[in-house]
């Protein structure tokens, strides 16, 4: 009777959390268990339909990381995302700064730099693709006009800039959400720390190299974790204004993943290139979070 009674109380305790539980399992751990199991089977348009799905190992993978088109994909997923987070943290720590000041306006200035992080990617790529457009775009018009250059340039449809051109894109996008991360680092800071720092006599550049910079160490941390995870997988700005084009140039591995599986129907291979997408992604999250956490070890 003890032991009911216990096992009784141990689920009313985790009852609690069931329906986390349930939703983690039908939209999380499901979907990725049946894109492992895809992976490993040759899947077309002829047998999908017929349910015959024939079990052919590590045949997808090999055919994946032989293809110099993965290579390709790879290494410009990786200058993507290396590029957006690089920029993206520069432009909004310095914003980051620059609202953590009281200054008439700051509020609703700050709102308003918040819209670019709320508009939908849609629209946001359908802007830019017009913004980028060689003919009749406001950026070649300015730069023109600005005599910078004498020919227009072909942003989304030269295969040395439309990679350049997504990632300026992204970039933009991310700003928003990069100052929004960082200001909360900021106002987070012990006041007390710069007031001692004052009295001791340092100016605002050594406040910021030995107080803010050090202390702000966790939050640019928790920043490239969240920017690794959400650019990695940046599928939709691609789809809209390049498709991966021209000539494969600023192909990227979510949208290989796509082209393979709904445009050439080959779903294993498609499903292998996501879950080698997965890999990298935990991979780099795991290996920086050891190097932060030895970092504060040492510390």
């Amino acid at each position: 009777m003890q032991f009911l009674k216990k096992l009784k109380d141990t689920f009313h305790d985790y009852s609690f959390i069931l329906p986390a539980i349930i939703f983690l399992g039908l939209f999380l751990i499901y979907p990725v268990l049946y894109n492992i199991n895809l992976s490993f089977r040759e899947i077309n348009i002829r047998n999908l339909a017929q349910g015959d799905r024939p079990f052919v190992g590590f045949e997808n993978y090999i055919t994946i990381l032989t293809d110099p088109l993965f290579s390709k994909a790879l290494m410009n997923s990786l200058l993507f995302t290396a590029a957006t987070l690089i920029f993206s943290t520069f432009f909004g720590f310095c914003l980051a700064l620059y609202f953590n000041q009281t200054f008439p306006g700051h509020k609703w200035m700050r709102a308003i730099l918040l819209v670019a992080w709320m508009t939908p990617i849609v629209i946001v790529g359908t802007i830019f693709r017009w913004m980028l457009d060689a003919e009749h775009g406001i950026i070649n018009s300015m730069l023109i006009d600005a005599g910078l250059i004498s020919d227009p340039i072909r942003w989304l449809t030269d295969t040395s800039t439309s990679l350049i051109s997504v990632i300026i894109a992204n970039v933009w996008l991310s700003i928003p959400f990069s100052m929004v991360i960082l200001l909360g680092g900021l106002q987070g800071l012990p006041k007390g720390v710069y007031e001692a720092a004052k009295i001791d006599g340092a100016n605002k550049l050594k406040q910021f190299l030995y107080i803010t910079f050090p202390m702000m160490k966790p939050t640019f941390s928790i920043l490239v974790m969240l920017g690794v995870i959400y650019t990695f997988k940046v599928f939709d700005i691609i789809y809209i204004m390049t498709a991966g084009g021209p000539a494969n140039s600023s192909q990227v591995l979510p949208y290989l993943a796509y082209d393979l599986s709904f445009t050439l129907h080959r779903f294993g291979e498609g499903a292998g290139v996501s879950n080698i997408s997965l890999i990298i992604i935990a991979s780099i999250s795991l290996i920086y979070l050891y190097i932060i956490r030895k970092e504060s070890v040492i510390d």
